[in-house]
C-alpha cells in the first residue's frame, strides 16, 4: 500500500495572519515531523496553496500566498497543487496525480479545519483514497460562533464516524 502526505493550505498570509491559528506552533512542529519522517521513508508529499482572487492578499504568487518558509519545501521534494476552492480534489490534478503514484494511504495535515480540512478528507474518501486525518497536525481559528478546539473536536467526531481514520502523528510510521 502506497501513502502520501497532502500538506493542506500551510501559507504564510493563513497562517502568520492577523488572526493566530490555534495551537499553530506545535502543530506546525508536527507537520515539520512528518515531512522530515516523510523524506525518509522516501513518502510523497503533496502541497496544496489556496489561490484567492488578483487583488487578495493570498492572490497566485503573492508574498502571503507562499507556503511557510519553515516547511522547507520546494519543487525538488515535494509536488505543488494550487486550488481556488476548499476541497483540493475540486478543479486540480491531485486525484490524477495521486492516482499515478498509486497512492491509497493519504495522510491530510494542515488549515483550516472547517473548511479546507473537511472538504478535502470528504472528497478523499468518495474519490476511493483512504484518508488519515492526523488528529494534532490541523487547525483552524476561533470563530464569533465557536472556539477553535471545539471547532477541531466538532470535526474530529463528524469526520472520523465516516470519512475518515483519525491518527496521531507519534503514531505515523508511514
Amino acid at each position: 500500500m502506497s501513502a502520501a502526505l497532502l500538506i493542506i493550505d500551510m501559507q504564510i498570509g493563513l497562517f502568520q495572519g492577523q488572526e493566530k491559528p490555534h495551537d499553530g506552533e506545535r502543530m506546525l512542529a508536527n507537520i515539520q515531523h512528518l515531512i522530515a519522517l516523510a523524506r525518509h521513508r522516501q513518502v510523497p508529499i503533496f502541497a496544496v496553496r489556496h489561490t484567492g482572487p488578483a487583488g487578495s492578499p493570498i492572490a497566485a504568487s503573492s508574498a502571503f500566498w507562499q507556503l511557510l518558509p519553515a516547511l522547507e519545501l520546494d519543487a525538488a521534494n515535494a509536488t505543488f497543487v494550487d486550488k481556488l476552492r476548499p476541497n483540493a480534489f475540486h478543479g486540480t490534478e491531485l486525484a490524477r496525480q495521486l492516482n499515478s503514484a498509486n497512492i491509497e494511504d493519504l495522510y491530510i495535515v494542515g488549515m483550516k479545519t472547517q473548511f479546507c480540512i473537511d472538504s478535502t478528507c470528504r472528497a478523499a474518501a468518495d474519490l476511493g483514497f483512504k484518508p488519515l486525518l492526523v488528529a494534532d497536525a490541523h487547525t483552524c481559528m476561533d470563530t464569533p460562533a465557536l472556539p477553535a478546539q471545539a471547532i477541531i473536536e466538532h470535526h474530529h467526531a463528524t469526520l472520523g464516524a465516516a470519512f475518515v481514520r483519525l491518527i496521531n502523528t507519534a503514531d505515523i510510521a508511514f
